[in-house]
């Protein structure tokens, strides 16, 4: 379980008691699933857990109003029992958000109440292959036609591409305007003009692929937000839910060092438990402190967009940049006091060694974090 009483100064009472309940059903209902063994799988898999975290009520957390807090922990308890569930939970926040934040009332009744029972999936299409952490560099476009606008172009990376029942896209609507002239729409999976191209396969089971717009006409009342001002309903979304990729990251250490706890004190070598070891508690130490700074990092984060603070950029970013360093780290030492036993498929850690690598990368790498964190401490008044 998250372990609240590291962060007991961050929580209430009843974010306690959701964290007793969401262990409860990662346990129960997510870490009993197989592991999947190829993309197909994974993708069925994440519908099936869809369904079961939307009936116990898991995204009610995330819309209409997030409760950050209740997020972390429950991406902590999913990640340490399977980073595929931790990815559906993260996607259903990614894409619902952005249509509390800024979609009409129509928008809002069409797509939360679905979003939190699992009823309908969600997805994030930002990325394309030129426009990564240079989101004004975006080559898809959004022409204005009539009652509706026609987007051309592409996507790459996109979590739920080819599963997901909606897209929240974000396409350019006046190129000359760069990162002002970006616009936000919700897009039917179903919508005539919408492809998915292909599977991009992770090392880790994950839904990721390409999607494209071949003269996809949406109805301009699935804009979301003023036209140009999709950058800022993307980046607003980013800085609420970055934190909760710090929470996901503490939940996957947590589990490698369980692990290796467990393997150190029941291993034996040079007749005694490798937990007796000098070097072996050294590491272990480090593990656990590395593990408790980030979560004090993140659910300050959190706590502070929960209690009404405009803008947590900066908590945000240091959260899920320390976070995901350290979860990288502490996974790593975990498969070392593993040995072999470590790196073979079957074992948690080494599936966890596969997963944790992709959160350095994906809501804006840790070196976008580093500048974003100077950034905003060099505009302070010395």
């Amino acid at each position: 379980m998250p372990d609240t009483r590291t962060v007991r100064a961050f929580l209430e009472e009843r974010h306690r008691k959701l964290a007793e309940s969401f262990d409860a059903f990662s346990c129960k209902e997510i870490a009993t699933l197989p592991a999947p063994e190829t993309d197909e799988a994974a993708r069925k898999q994440a519908r099936q857990i869809l369904g079961l975290a939307g009936k116990a009520g898991l995204f009610g957390h995330i819309v209409p109003t997030p409760d950050l807090r209740a997020c972390a922990l429950a991406r902590e308890a999913l990640a340490a029992a399977s980073p595929l569930a931790d990815a559906v939970f993260a996607l259903q926040g990614l894409g619902a958000v952005p249509i509390a934040l800024a979609g009409s009332e129509a928008l809002k009744a069409r797509w939360l109440p679905a979003v939190a029972k699992g009823e309908a999936m969600a997805a994030f299409a930002m990325t394309e292959t030129e426009a990564g952490s240079d989101v004004a560099a975006m080559k898809t476009t959004a022409r204005k036609d009539g009652d509706a606008y026609v987007l051309n172009g592409a996507k790459v990376f996109i979590s739920n591409a080819g599963i997901a029942d909606f897209y929240t896209v974000f396409a350019s609507t006046d190129p000359n305007k760069g990162n002002k002239g970006i616009s936000c729409f919700i897009v039917e999976a179903k919508t005539p003009g919408f492809k998915f191209v292909k599977a991009q396969v992770l090392s880790a089971p994950h839904p990721l692929g390409e999607i494209a717009f071949e003269n996809c006409r949406v109805p301009t009342a699935n804009r979301l937000g003023e036209e140009g001002g999709g950058f800022k309903v993307g980046m607003a979304t980013l800085d609420r839910l970055r934190c909760t990729v710090g929470a996901a990251a503490c939940g996957m250490a947590a589990r490698a060092l369980a692990e290796a706890k467990a393997h150190v004190l029941s291993r034996k070598q040079f007749g005694k438990p490798l937990a007796e070891f000098q070097l072996v508690q050294f590491r272990l130490a480090a593990m656990a402190m590395e593990l408790t700074a980030a979560r004090l990092l993140v659910y300050r984060a959190a706590w502070e967009a929960d209690t009404g603070t405009q803008r947590v950029t900066v908590e945000s970013a240091m959260a899920k940049a320390f976070a995901t360093e350290a979860a990288q780290r502490i996974v790593d030492s975990a498969l070392q006091l593993l040995g072999g036993k470590g790196a073979l498929a079957e074992h948690p850690v080494e599936r966890l060694y596969r997963a944790v690598r992709a959160l350095r990368i994906y809501e804006g790498t840790t070196e976008i974090q580093h500048l974003v964190i100077a950034g905003q401490m060099l505009k302070e008044k010395a």
